[in-house]
């Protein structure tokens, strides 16, 4: 049974419909109000389970008896599970033979959280990766069954990055339970050292400080496109940003210049825009159309 629910959970569950296990159903969160409108739709995962023809089972909380009960029923020799976005219970850990085999995106046991690849680009790192482990009710606690690892490039996105490792990691978590269903694999305790946490990155958190140094800036920036959109104020009204360049200029901190913004460092240039109440669009063009006056700043 595959676990699972935002789009880095699909390339997964298509590796393991092409594998050569059995996908005998699919869990998932419950449809959730998305869009302008807010109007209830079903999670990636879910439509793409319907689109294979699984059973899709949507339980509030997989602490539910009657999930308990399915599962039972279904008795799977395996639970592979993709930022299905629930603890689950160690009652319900314990029904599968072989387990919940987990695919976390970062090198265990940093970055153990809800949002690993936010975190390594907000902290500068060079190397990441993706962790097959088996599920334990503390958080990405788990033994290690294996790891993909990579480069983390100087203009990745989060967007970009989780890309990678949902495709890498569809392989990692296919071989994982190939070797564990030939009995040919091992979990090794993560080590105690090296330990960090990767909590949830807020809308609050994604508003850029422009008292930051530059290399800061475009960290912060990278690390939330794009979910959940870094972001700025100008003339009182909220501006969503797109990627930054680093620059040699210098301007004072959240001074708006000739399609540059100053740090407390150099300068930055603004990549796209998205303004309150528009349409993305270059910012080249936005700041055209705004007749800036001298000494006009991002807050």
């Amino acid at each position: 049974m595959f676990a699972g629910t935002p789009e880095p959970a699909v390339p997964s569950l298509d590796a393991l419909l092409a594998s050569r296990h059995d996908v005998v159903a699919v869990v998932t969160r419950p449809d959730a109000p998305a869009g302008r409108g807010r109007t209830l739709r079903p999670s990636p995962v879910r439509e793409r389970a319907e689109a294979a023809g699984l059973e899709v089972l949507t339980p509030d909380h997989p602490r539910d008896p009657d999930f308990q009960e399915w599962l039972h029923a279904i008795a799977p020799d395996c639970c592979p599970v993709v930022a299905y976005g629930a603890l689950v219970p160690q009652a319900v850990l314990d029904i599968p033979r072989l387990g919940w085999v987990n695919l976390h995106f970062s090198l265990l046991p940093a970055w153990r959280g809800a949002a690993p690849v936010q975190h390594a680009l907000l902290h500068g790192d060079e190397v990441t990766g993706a962790t097959t482990f088996r599920l334990e009710a503390g958080m990405d606690t788990g033994p290690v069954f294996g790891v993909t690892t990579e480069e983390v490039g100087p203009t990745d996105t989060s967007g970009d990055l989780l890309d990678r490792l949902a495709s890498a990691g569809a392989g990692l978590l296919v071989a994982t339970l190939d070797a564990l269903e030939d009995g040919a694999l091992q979990a090794v305790p993560q080590p105690t050292d090296g330990v960090s946490l990767a909590p949830k990155i807020t809308v609050a958190d994604a508003r850029v400080d422009w008292t930051m140094p530059a290399l800061r800036v475009d960290r912060v920036v990278r690390a939330c496109t794009p979910a959940p959109g870094a972001w700025t104020t100008f003339r009182d009204k909220r501006v969503k940003l797109g990627p930054v360049a680093l620059t040699d200029e210098v301007l004072e901190p959240g001074e708006v210049r000739d399609g540059l913004v100053g740090t407390a460092t150099t300068a930055v240039r603004l990549g796209g825009v998205r303004p309150e109440g528009k349409g993305a669009m270059a910012a080249a063009d936005w700041l055209r159309g705004l007749r800036l006056e001298v000494g006009e700043r991002f807050s």
